[in-house]
């Protein structure tokens, strides 16, 4: 008998992969450069010129026993000294290579990441607008999402609600800063706050309260924002890193669990999650892909169109009378619908070949979500019809 709670999951299928294959799809019709498809947050850019020569000299001149071989399940320990040594060299935090667990991308990082820290019957806390997938994540490990609703005037954590959730069974909270969709950073005053609540908490509960932060669009912060380093404010930390969205690698899959020094167990986390790639079948990375990342550990693609997308759509957005929050990084925007019902808002939409995402399913009803990460001679093209869709269908 096949497994009816996967069965299930097919009647929920991503609404952001469905419109990302209708844009695909359109496109075959009236040529893809003719649909403007703001629906999947695929980086825009190149990888770097280094990561290139990095893989190339790797299989030029490197055994092929070791680069094609399986590594080993922590991830080949010069890697993890490396990502060690950039993390404490960057942000001040003494990380050792035995606190870092290699992974297959963010996403990787996060399933380990709740498995050590939470047991079935455990929430999670997250914070609305959060990353849909956050929900199989969490449930399927036994443990129980929770989202605390949205503070919408700045989508900063609403922290009235989050007082009313918290409670003894609470054993994480999980955090997506620069946020996915909202494009907002966490503010140094926000990281504070939420650490002090949790200091007291776990002094409360008499138990620790782990803090993940899930971090892939660290690198790309817009000039003005604030956005720290989560784990330098918290000790019962952990952070879940992609190399996706930096270097522009999202097919390579690659990241890494960072647990920080000062965590309880701090020492033996990462050989947990060893454990538990034995169990969910996330382990041993691409070992040519860890030693070119390695070799480029500190450089990024060039990140900056992102913000000149951002600063395009938000100058755009405002000036057609669209309710945005302006972001602080990431490649997305997140207005209001100018309706009610934004998967209607998004379904219109569509008629003029826009392809828009509708935040229900981020926890925010009545927004969407534009991921950015197109050629700006294309987001330019879409303004004028985006007027146009705006002017024909609300007046406005």
């Amino acid at each position: 008998m096949i497994n009816e709670t996967y069965k299930n999951m097919l009647k929920g299928k991503s609404i952001i992969r469905q419109l990302s294959e209708y844009a695909t799809e359109r496109g075959r019709e009236i040529g893809y450069e003719n649909v403007f498809d703001y629906s999947l947050g695929n980086p825009s850019v190149p990888c770097t010129q280094g990561y290139t020569d990095a893989v190339i000299r790797i299989h030029q001149q490197e055994n092929p026993m070791a680069i094609h071989g399986y590594s080993p399940s922590l991830g080949i320990e010069k890697v993890r000294e490396t990502v060690a040594a950039s993390l404490s060299r960057r942000f001040g935090v003494p990380y050792e290579a035995k606190h870092i667990f290699m992974t297959s991308g963010a996403a990787g990082a996060v399933a380990h990441a709740v498995r050590c820290v939470t047991k079935p019957g455990d929430q999670v806390l997250t914070f609305a607008p959060f990353f849909p997938e956050y929900t199989p994540y969490v449930n399927q490990t036994g443990a129980v999402l929770k989202v605390v609703p949205a503070s919408t005037k700045d989508f900063q954590i609403n922290f009235e609600a989050f007082a009313e959730m918290l409670n003894e069974n609470v054993a994480a909270v999980l955090v997506n800063t620069p946020n996915n969709p909202s494009g907002i950073a966490y503010s140094t005053p926000t990281i504070e706050r939420l650490a002090r609540i949790l200091y007291a908490k776990q002094k409360e509960y008499g138990h620790d309260i782990f803090l993940i932060s899930d971090e892939p669009y660290r690198e790309i912060v817009f000039a003005g924002a604030d956005a720290p380093y989560v784990s330098k404010f918290y000790d019962n930390s952990i952070s879940c890193y992609s190399f996706s969205k930096s270097l522009s690698l999202p097919g390579e899959r690659i990241g890494y669990v960072a647990v920080n020094p000062r965590a309880t167990d701090a020492d033996i986390i990462a050989v947990m999650c060893g454990q538990i790639s034995r169990g969910i079948g996330h382990n041993c990375p691409s070992s040519s892909v860890q030693l070119a990342v390695a070799q480029v550990i500190d450089q990024t693609s060039d990140l900056s169109v992102y913000e000149t997308n951002m600063n395009l759509l938000y100058d755009a957005l405002t000036r057609m009378g669209f309710q945005v929050v302006k972001p602080g990084g990431t490649f997305y925007i997140f207005p209001k619908a100018l309706e009610e019902d934004a998967n209607a808002f998004c379904s219109k939409a569509k008629d003029y070949d826009l392809i828009l995402v509708p935040a229900d399913n981020f926890g925010c009803p009545g927004y969407f979500r534009m991921a950015y990460c197109i050629d700006t001679e294309k987001v330019k093209r879409s303004i004028p019809v985006m007027e146009k869709f705006v002017r024909e269908v609300y007046n406005a």
